[in-house]
């Protein structure tokens, strides 16, 4: 348990939050601020402050809005360095220092929102561009060898923030939200593999990167497969949590998921939050490894996303894909991952229950020259559950 900081200096802290919140309502927001957002900064007890956003126009209010679109919930000291650039908000929300509710993406622009510009170039920076004409959030953070993270389905790039933090160290991370998936746009479309490779490649280009490293979890880890398949010279190595590939065995309802329209997401489908935590604990092997404040954020950022109708489109289209896709054949996933010539670490957890460690066998046979390894007593987020492991594993194959 964490040591409380004297009374004095909370109080001291408080004062300074204050006068940081009041110079940056002086100054204004940057010129590339277009969000209309309520951010309740709870000082761990009920009270603090609301910050209402209008694009370069912010107001400050005494208090904490039940009502706000995120609320960030720390000490005065950990809020004030995260505001003034002194200490990385993903770190503070790793560590447990910093808790949030409501919609996460916001939370994670709040650096660049109050200015922190001297920050280290280790620390998190929230952007935006167009690739292959869908708006894409990402965050990106450190400099160095460029290393791109793409998470899995129904999640958004918070998901891979202990990669993110990890890698930084040392490389250039970019972590985006797929297209269909937090922040970045929902077309209606076939969410396949062929469209996020295409997506990849544009994306690549617009961040000013030639050539990656890319590492996925479950989806996201095919996604970085078709990327290597697509576009090989644009791929150094590929580091795969637990990927997704495409199903032997239980196909008996192709024929019914083909005439099922992921469209039928238009009409609304409520998930209460406690179901939500619920499936997101079945991904790990020991739930208990997580606080629990992670699994609420989580769970708050799946139901905001998924209460849309083209969130929930984009969600049932992605992993009705997932499902079809042909396991054999010319276009069938098993024989086209043989042409894979991409060095690859496949890391698998022996206790998954969504992708089992039994695929490592069918990896193996298809690509011999492949590392593939399994994690005792981890199921399907490794880089959450055994984070120390699974960054030594990928950190060590980038580095050969």
């Amino acid at each position: 348990m964490a040591q409380q900081a004297p009374q004095t200096d909370i109080e001291s802290a408080r004062r300074a939050l204050d006068e940081t919140l009041m110079e940056r309502l002086r100054r204004g927001l940057p010129a590339t601020s277009h969000l209309k957002a309520a951010i309740a900064l709870d000082l761990d007890g009920g009270q603090g402050w609301t910050v209402s956003i209008d694009g370069r126009r912010m107001s400050l209010a005494a208090g904490v809005d039940p009502g706000a679109d995120t609320t960030v919930i720390a000490d005065p000291t950990t809020i004030l360095e995260v505001f003034s650039g002194t200490s990385s908000g993903v770190e503070a929300f790793l560590d447990g220092r910093l808790r949030v509710r409501g919609n996460l993406a916001l939370s994670l622009r709040l650096g660049g929102l109050f200015g922190n510009d001297d920050a280290p170039p280790r620390f998190e920076r929230a952007l935006e561009v167009r690739a292959a004409g869908l708006n894409t959030f990402y965050l990106e953070a450190g400099t160095g060898p460029p290393v791109v993270l793409l998470h899995g389905l129904g999640a958004t790039n918070a998901s891979m923030l202990p990669t993110l933090w990890d890698l930084s160290r040392d490389h250039r991370v970019i972590a985006p939200d797929l297209p269909g998936f937090g922040e970045s746009s929902k077309p209606i479309r076939s969410y396949d593999a062929a469209f996020y490779a295409q997506w990849l490649d544009a994306f690549l280009d617009e961040v000013g990167v030639e050539r990656a490293s890319l590492i996925g979890n479950s989806m996201g880890g095919r996604v970085a497969i078709e990327g290597a398949l697509h576009a090989p010279d644009r791929v150094h190595r590929l580091v795969l949590f637990a990927p997704s590939p495409a199903f032997i065995k239980k196909r008996q309802f192709v024929e019914l998921v083909r005439v099922l329209r992921p469209e039928m997401a238009l009409l609304p489908l409520r998930v209460p939050h406690k179901q939500v935590v619920r499936s997101i604990k079945r991904l790990f092997a020991q739930p208990g490894r997580l606080a629990d404040p992670w699994y609420d954020a989580a769970a708050d950022e799946f139901i905001r996303i998924f209460s849309t109708p083209r969130g929930r489109i984009a969600f049932f289209s992605a992993a009705r894909q997932i499902y079809l896709e042909e396991p054999h054949g010319e276009t069938g996933f098993w024989d086209r991952l043989r042409g894979l010539t991409t060095p690859s670490l496949f890391i698998w957890g022996q206790r998954d229950k969504l992708v089992p460690a039994g695929f490592a066998r069918h990896v193996e046979r298809a690509l011999p020259d492949a590392t593939s390894i399994v994690l005792e007593d981890c199921g399907h987020v490794p880089q959450y559950e055994l984070p120390d492991k699974a960054h030594e594993l990928a950190r060590g194959f980038l580095a050969d």
